[in-house]
């Protein structure tokens, strides 16, 4: 086991930016983990790697690894892989379990095989799509769904549809982002979050906006949403939901840290959203709220994130 200390005599790599349509949130991200990091005693090296040589790591003489890039090439297994083929320890989920839990679709499919509690769904390929089939998805899924891409975050490509005509607009939208799209039958409700640490869920957070759903407008452009931690949940409900978070994110393979998103649908019954293996992490971002409840600081997030790294 490494110890804090040697921890600190590694040369770290903050891995951000990328290619992905999360490009932005993920250089916030980066920004703030190695300024976390750096003002804990740690060797940084910010590295944005949008066109950067991945072999220049070991070059360069970097011992680990903290994983800031979100959406693909960094939260799929992509990074994780090469991360494993050049021998360079990472913070976060191992290629299986970034694979598995950055695929929504996949994910569902394991929780109904388990018994755990998600929505209703239909899974739509780009090529075998016939419009002439959004009437009948509909009426299957209850009459109004959200469409999402199976494999973005941050509700990118997301769209609500309670007509044939709307979900093939919003099919044709995710369509530009994903040839594999999830629908899945509308959920009416309240939105909450539980962050992992290790084998720890930390408290819950209930997201509140006026959109209609915590969209990416909602997460990053606008100051109208409203973010409860305490949840005010009573303890038993948020136990039940601390532990449910718990089963879906080892289901998935997901391990270190990361997020799972909840829905509380009108019969007070939890249902299972999505996996994140990679959450945001700026001083504002879901996780560090979550950690600041439970008694750290950023800047002792960030560290035992990379401590769990060098426990694995």
């Amino acid at each position: 086991m490494t110890s804090l200390e040697q921890l600190k005599q590694e040369k770290i790599a903050v891995l951000y930016g990328g290619d992905s349509a999360e490009r932005e949130v993920s250089l916030n991200s980066g920004s703030a983990v190695a300024k976390g990091l750096t003002e804990a005693g740690f060797n940084v090296e910010l590295i944005d790697t949008q066109g950067f040589n991945l072999g220049e790591l070991k070059t360069r003489g970097i011992d680990r690894a903290f994983i800031a890039l979100h959406g693909r090439g960094g939260e799929d297994g992509c990074i994780q892989g090469a991360l494993e083929y050049l021998g360079v320890p990472y913070t976060g989920s191992n290629v299986l379990g970034s694979a598995l839990a950055m695929d929504k679709i996949r994910c569902k499919q394991i929780w109904r095989t388990l018994g755990l509690p998600t929505a209703e769904f239909k899974m739509v390929e780009k090529a075998d799509f016939n419009p002439e089939q959004a009437a009948d998805i509909l009426a299957a899924l209850g009459g109004k769904v959200m469409v999402k891409p199976a494999h973005e975050g941050s509700s990118i490509g997301m769209a609500s549809a309670d007509s044939a005509e709307s979900l093939i607009a919003a099919l044709n939208n995710a369509f530009e982002y994903d040839s594999s799209v999830l629908v899945e039958a509308w959920i009416t409700g309240g939105e909450y979050t539980v962050a992992i640490l290790g084998q720890q869920a930390l408290p819950a957070i209930h997201m509140e906006t006026p959109h209609e759903f915590y969209d990416y407008q909602a997460k990053y452009q606008v100051s109208t949403t409203q973010y409860h931690c305490p949840s005010n949940l009573p303890k038993e409900q948020e136990a039940e939901l601390q532990g449910l978070a718990l089963q879906a994110f080892k289901s998935s393979g997901a391990s270190g840290w990361g997020r799972v998103d909840f829905m509380l649908n009108s019969d007070n019954q939890w249902q299972l959203l999505e996996v994140n293996t990679v959450p945001g992490m700026t001083e504002t971002s879901l996780v560090p709220k979550a950690a600041k409840v439970h008694g750290l600081t950023f800047n002792q997030l960030v560290t035992e994130i990379l401590q769990l790294s060098a426990n694995r």
